[in-house]
């Protein structure tokens, strides 16, 4: 890793180099940040004679995970002992008066003892003795000239939120055993303590049950479309079988029940209904309102219409005996509904639906689903369990005892809370993180919307105008991710890490006690860490971008260099210079007249780290001319109207970026007016395609030139018919000609009208460059 390479270094030199005069409380890395810490004077290390003193089993168990590590790094495994020594040992101390949760851990030059009241405050002490030791200690290989030291300190540490969760898809892309056991593992470390498993959706049916043994044998596989971005995949058939996808076995999940219970994680499985069912109606279409029959979607499906029907019996008997099988797996105190998305336009024509709105005297449909919602309820709730669904379930009226996950925002939380419900916060806002990171145009494909690290850190479950009373039915929160763009465990480790580590200090840290650019001071040590764990972490954070602003009277475009760091320090050049080279340190907006590159780094102790950021300044004959159009863009990307298309600036792969005027259908036929006659050889039109949000590149370009603005004379055209693309993508189409001395320009961007699935294409374009 080059990122902030020398300050990683000198990590490594300081975690291995404890001393009594060294250790400062800016030395000491925890992550979450612990409730109170006090650094006395002295070490404490660790050797082949270091006894760890448990009491039973299962804390030995415990113990085992950081002897292990001792075995792989520093080559000796410490002895487990039932008896205290006269020193150089670890101590687990049951004390009855803490909080289930809450540890404290004191070390001296001469013990460490971690007190709790059972095993989850165990757990948490020995993963900060973890975070205490040098970064080499997860190493799996040996590592030499390392003292195995921490400082002596006193810490005092319980949550704030009982609730500290992620949730897993494993519908959209399949996950196996063993990466669900890794991200348990990286959960612990983290001082997490819920893993949610969105084991059922239209894409896919996740889990063995044996009663229904074609929910895994149809129900978990589709149709080979991986070429295809997600929302772009075409229906399938239901004769075509499906060869894409997989499942969990029941013992499976039970082995991964038990390591989660070792970690102090609670698995909560997620069986969705009334809709996101579309695999089940596939395996058994009798589930459905009128017996369709349908394949398992390979992609994207909206709106959701083939949900469960609510008006058959047998509809409920289906879902009662794939929960009793669920609920012998799972012993959490939650079973997920989902109950999100349900477009009920079915249920508005079926007569089973019918007939049990008019027999149980309902409203609507959306009573309906609310009856739907507060019957299975009744039936969790039989079994000992409580219910979750996302805040789609509060329509039609909340099932008495439910537990609502808010999604949209916050208002179904406040909602909720305001009816004396518990919450989990989870907007997606704050917690979606299949959300963009980073600058798109530097980041894998994922789901368009931008939640950077920052704003994770700024979550905070409890929303400020909860009253008291409202504060305490949040549980906590959890980080949501969904899994449409990621097909293997390194796309998603890439969208977790190093997120987690920001989320996970918003729901267990003292909101007074958090500070960003503390996170930020800490935060290396812990990208460390995941460098010998092998996590594939984003780096987005540390990456350089720019900001553009116009001035079309001075004709000048101004550049503001930036990162999500603060106090740092980038560097520019312009031109075809290295970065390494004469640096300017970037302080103010760089002002810029003509065609220009611009290059720009992070820089650590005088020398670039991480990735330089490139990106050229086109000027061009165009810049700032009056601009008429044949149809207007359209009113929800207006760019950085008027003069959107001549401002020099480039949109990115968000085309939600401001930069981006579009059509939806019509053609783009636009007249520059130059205001002047001048010699041009050469237009340039910039657009993007993003198949998957339905917008598609031009299918033709064409330009015309005229000298009076009213008889226009083609001069070229290029042509580029529709072909698939899996990518988002940046794309110029140049048009080149023998000089013209012309004063108006026609460029006319046909529309490709219809996408192959038959709905409305969107055109994009940022720019169009005359030279």
């Amino acid at each position: 890793m080059r990122i902030l390479k020398s300050i990683l270094v000198a990590v490594l030199l300081i975690s291995c180099c404890f001393s009594q005069k060294m250790v400062a409380q800016k030395d000491i890395n925890l992550f979450p940040k612990p409730v109170n810490l006090v650094l006395k004077e002295g070490v404490f290390q660790f050797s082949k004679n270091t006894k760890f003193v448990v009491n039973n089993d299962s804390q030995k168990e415990i113990a085992t995970a950081l002897i292990s590590k001792f075995g792989q790094s520093a080559g000796w495994i410490p002895e487990i002992s039932t008896k205290i020594p006269k020193s150089n040992y670890i101590q687990f101390k049951v004390n009855e008066s803490l909080k289930n949760e809450a540890y404290k851990l004191e070390v001296t030059t001469k013990s460490i003892v971690i007190s709790a009241k059972g095993n989850a405050g165990f757990i948490y002490g020995l993963e900060s003795i973890r975070q205490l030791l040098p970064t080499a200690i997860e190493s799996k290989k040996l590592v030499s000239n390392v003292k195995w030291e921490i400082p002596s300190v006193i810490i005092t540490d319980e949550p704030r939120f009982q609730w500290r969760g992620l949730m897993l898809d494993l519908s959209r892309h399949f996950f196996d055993k063993n990466y669900i056991k890794e991200t348990i593992d990286r959960l612990a470390m983290l001082k997490m303590n819920v893993l949610h498993l969105h084991l059922v959706d239209d894409q896919g049916w996740r889990i063995e049950i044996k009663k229904y043994p074609k929910l895994t044998e149809v129900g978990a596989w589709r149709v080979n479309q991986e070429n295809l971005i997600w929302n772009s995949r075409l229906a399938v058939n239901p004769d075509e079988k499906g060869t894409y996808g997989g499942f969990l076995t029941q013992e499976e999940l039970k082995e991964i029940v038990k390591y989660a219970q070792s970690k102090n994680i609670e698995i909560i499985p997620e069986i969705e209904m009334p809709a996101h069912v579309s695999s089940a109606i596939a395996s058994y279409p009798e589930l459905a309102c009128f017996n369709q029959r349908i394949g398992v979607p390979s992609g994207g499906v909206w709106p959701i219409t083939d949900i469960y029907c609510a008006g058959k019996e047998t509809t409920f008997e289906f879902l009662q005996n794939v929960l009793d099988e669920v609920m012998t797996i799972f012993p959490s105190k939650y079973i997920h509904i989902g109950g999100d998305e349900a477009t009920k336009t079915n249920w508005s024509k079926c007569p089973h639906c019918q007939k049990r709105i008019k027999e149980e005297g309902l409203k609507d449909v959306n009573e309906l689903q609310s009856y739907f919602v507060k019957r299975m309820e009744k039936y969790i709730n039989s079994k000992g369990k409580k219910v979750i669904g996302w805040d789609e379930i509060l329509e039609g009226g909340l099932a008495p005892d439910a537990t609502v996950m808010s999604w949209r925002g916050t208002k179904g939380g406040i909602e909720a809370t305001e009816q004396g419900h518990n919450v989990i916060m989870t907007p997606d806002s704050h917690c979606y993180f299949n959300f963009y990171q980073g600058p798109q145009n530097e980041e894998p494909l994922a789901f368009d919307a931008y939640l950077p690290l920052r704003k994770v850190y700024d979550f905070d479950p409890v929303v400020d105008s909860m009253t008291p009373n409202q504060a305490k039915h949040v549980l906590g929160g959890q980080a949501n991710l969904w899994a449409e763009y990621l097909s293997n465990p390194d796309d998603s480790e890439y969208m977790i890490f190093p997120r987690l580590a920001a989320l996970a200090e918003a729901v267990w840290s003292p909101k007074e006690a958090r500070n960003w650019n503390n996170f930020i001071d800490r935060l290396p040590y812990l990208l460390e860490r995941y460098d010998y764990l092998g996590v594939n972490y984003a780096k987005s954070a540390y990456l350089v971008t720019a900001s553009y602003t116009a001035d079309l009277d001075k004709k000048t475009v101004k550049v503001a260099l930036k990162n999500e760091l603060q106090k740092t320090d980038i560097r520019y050049v312009l031109g075809d210079k290295s970065v390494v080279e004469k640096a300017s340190k970037f302080i103010d907006p760089i002002a810029i007249n003509e065609t220009t590159i611009v290059k720009a780094s992070l820089f650590e102790n005088d020398k670039p780290t991480g990735k330089t950021f490139i990106d050229t300044i086109q000027f061009h004959k165009a810049f700032g001319s009056k601009l008429k159009f044949k149809s207007p863009y359209n009113d929800n990307y207006k760019g950085d109207e008027p003069l959107s298309l001549v401002n020099v600036i480039r949109g990115s792969k968000n085309f939600h970026d401001g930069q981006w005027q579009a059509w939806l259908v019509n053609d783009m036929e636009v007249v520059v007016d130059l205001e002047k006659t001048q010699t041009i050889s050469q237009v340039t039109v910039g657009s993007i395609e993003n198949q998957g949000a339905g917008i598609y590149f031009p299918t033709a370009v064409k330009v015309l030139v005229s000298a009076d603005g009213v008889t226009y004379k083609e001069v070229q055209q290029v042509l580029r018919p529709f072909a698939i693309n899996s990518n988002s993508e940046l794309k110029d189409f140049k048009i080149k000609f023998d000089k013209l001395n012309i004063r108006f320009v026609k460029v006319i961007a046909t529309n490709l009208k219809k996408s192959p699935k038959g709905e409305d294409s969107w055109l994009f374009i940022d720019e169009i460059l005359i030279n």
